[in-house]
C-alpha cells in the first residue's frame, strides 16, 4: 500500500473511486499557470511519479497554458488505465492577473471539444465549471454540460468557486458531483461549502491547500506538531484537511518530484484528536 493510497478512496459521482489526495496540474505550466513548463520532462515525470505513488486522481483546466497541461496529462499517462482526469471549462486567460468568466454554451461546448481531443479521450471523467458566468443563466451554462454529458462525452459535472446557493441552483438543473473552492487550514470561508457538500455526498475539491501563514511560522502550531512528526507544516496542513471530512479531495501541485513525494507522504500522517483540535482553533 502507497503513502496515497492510506489516505482512502471516496466514490466520485458514486462510480469513480478517487485515491483522497490527488494532484492538480496548475503548476506544471511555467510561472503559475501561464504559458510552458521550463522543464516539460520533468513535468512528465511529475505525474509519473504521482501515478506511481498511488494517485489516480488528476486536476487539470483548459485555461492551464492554455491546453498545455492537459496536453502533458496525455503524454505522461494515456490511456490512464485506472486515473481519472477532472478538467475545467468556462474561465479564459489574457494575461497574468487578468481572467475572465465565459459561460456561453457555445464557447462551452467548443472547450469540452478541444479538451477532449487534447486528452485524447472520447469521454471526460469530471468536466467542471471553473467559473459561473454573471451574464449568462446558469441553467443555460449547467444546461449545456448536461446536454454533453447525455452526448456521452462528460461523465460527471462538477463546479469551482461557488456558494451554496449556487450549487443548489445548479442542481436544478444537472446532478453536482464535485465542487472545487479555496480551502485551508489557514483560510476557511468555503466552510458553508464544505458542509453542504459533506452532507450531500458531494466531492469538496480544495485549491491552494497547501497555504499555512503563519501557522507555519517557527512559534506556531503546526510548525510544533510538524516537529513531533518529523514532518514539515505543509504534510500536517494536508494531514488536517483529510482528516477534516471525508469528501475532501486534496490537489496539491509542484513542478518538483521530491516535493511530489514529500506531499503524497502527507497521506500516512495521523492526527490525533487534541492535534486535529488544537490546528483547527489556532486558525
Amino acid at each position: 500500500m502507497t503513502d496515497a493510497v492510506a489516505s482512502g478512496t471516496f466514490q466520485l459521482g458514486g462510480d469513480l473511486p478517487v485515491v483522497r489526495l490527488g494532484y492538480g496540474s496548475m503548476q506544471l505550466t511555467g510561472y503559475g499557470v501561464w504559458g510552458e513548463p521550463d522543464d516539460p520532462a520533468q513535468a512528465v515525470r511529475v505525474l509519473r511519479r504521482a501515478v506511481e505513488l498511488g494517485v489516480n486522481f488528476i486536476d487539470t483546466a483548459d485555461s492551464y497554458g492554455p491546453f498545455v497541461a492537459e496536453l502533458l496529462i496525455r503524454e505522461a499517462l494515456h490511456p490512464y488505465d485506472g486515473v481519472f482526469v477532472a478538467t475545467k471549462a468556462g474561465f479564459t486567460r489574457q494575461g497574468p492577473h487578468q481572467w475572465t468568466a465565459v459561460g456561453r454554451p457555445e464557447y462551452l461546448r467548443q472547450q469540452v471539444e478541444l479538451s477532449l481531443r487534447h486528452l485524447g479521450v472520447e469521454r471526460i471523467d469530471l468536466l467542471q465549471l471553473h467559473r459561473i458566468d454573471p451574464t449568462v443563466p446558469v441553467a443555460d451554462q449547467v444546461g449545456e454540460l448536461a446536454e454533453l454529458r447525455s452526448e456521452g462525452k462528460i461523465r460527471h459535472i462538477g463546479l469551482s468557486e461557488v456558494s451554496v446557493a449556487d450549487i443548489e441552483e445548479a442542481s436544478r438543473t444537472a446532478r453536482i458531483v464535485s465542487v472545487q473552492n479555496l480551502y485551508n487550514v489557514a483560510n476557511r470561508r468555503a466552510e458553508d461549502v464544505l458542509e453542504f457538500c459533506a452532507a450531500g455526498d458531494i466531492g469538496f475539491i480544495p485549491w491552494f491547500p497547501l497555504a499555512t501563514g503563519e501557522l507555519a511560522g517557527e512559534r506556531g502550531p503546526l510548525a510544533s506538531m510538524a516537529r513531533e512528526h518529523s514532518a514539515s507544516p505543509s504534510q500536517l496542513a494536508l494531514a488536517w484537511l483529510l482528516r477534516r471530512s471525508p469528501v475532501m479531495l486534496p490537489i496539491p501541485g509542484t513542478s518538483s518530484v521530491e516535493h511530489l513525494e514529500e506531499n503524497i507522504a502527507a497521506a500516512g500522517i495521523e492526527l490525533t484528536d487534541d492535534e486535529f483540535e488544537a490546528v483547527s482553533k489556532a486558525a
